[in-house]
C-alpha cells in the first residue's frame, strides 16, 4: 500500500513539474505573440524546449541587479539610495543622514560604524558598494 502511494505521489509531483515548465514556456510564447514583434531580446524570446526556458530563468535569477552593483557615496546618498544597501532600512538610512549632518562627512567607509545600529557585519556585506567620495 505504502509503495503504491509513494509511486502515485511521485507521478503527481512529476506531472506538476512538467505542467509548471509547460506553463512557463506558454507564458513566454504568449508574450511574444502578444507583442507581435520579431524582437528576439531575452525578455521577448520564445524557447523551443523547457531546458532553454529553465536556463534562461536561472540566469535572470542569478544576475546582479543595478542596486547590487551601483556604488553608494555615503556622504551624499539620499534615504532611498541608502536603503538599497544590504541590512539598511529606512530608520538606519535616516540615522546615517542625521549623523553626517551633525558630525560632518564620513572620512572613511569604516566611519559608518559610528552610526548607531550599523555594525561590522553591515559594513562587510556592503563593502564593495560603499564610497566616501
Amino acid at each position: 500500500m505504502q509503495n503504491g502511494m509513494n509511486k502515485q505521489m511521485g507521478n503527481r509531483f512529476g506531472g506538476l513539474l512538467v505542467w509548471s515548465l509547460v506553463m512557463t514556456m506558454g507564458v513566454f510564447q504568449a508574450q511574444a505573440m502578444a507583442d507581435n514583434t520579431s524582437d528576439t531580446s531575452p525578455s521577448r524570446q520564445c524557447f523551443s524546449d523547457a531546458k532553454q526556458a529553465y536556463a534562461y530563468l536561472l540566469r535572470q535569477q542569478n544576475a546582479p541587479t543595478a542596486s547590487e552593483v551601483m556604488p553608494i557615496n555615503i556622504n551624499t546618498a539620499s534615504e532611498a539610495e541608502l536603503t538599497t544597501l544590504d541590512g539598511i532600512g529606512s530608520s538606519k538610512a535616516q540615522a546615517i543622514i542625521l549623523y553626517r549632518e551633525t558630525m560632518g562627512q564620513f572620512e572613511t567607509v569604516d566611519d559608518l560604524a559610528n552610526v548607531k545600529g550599523i555594525g561590522e557585519k553591515t559594513l562587510q556585506n556592503n563593502q564593495a558598494r560603499l564610497r566616501v567620495n
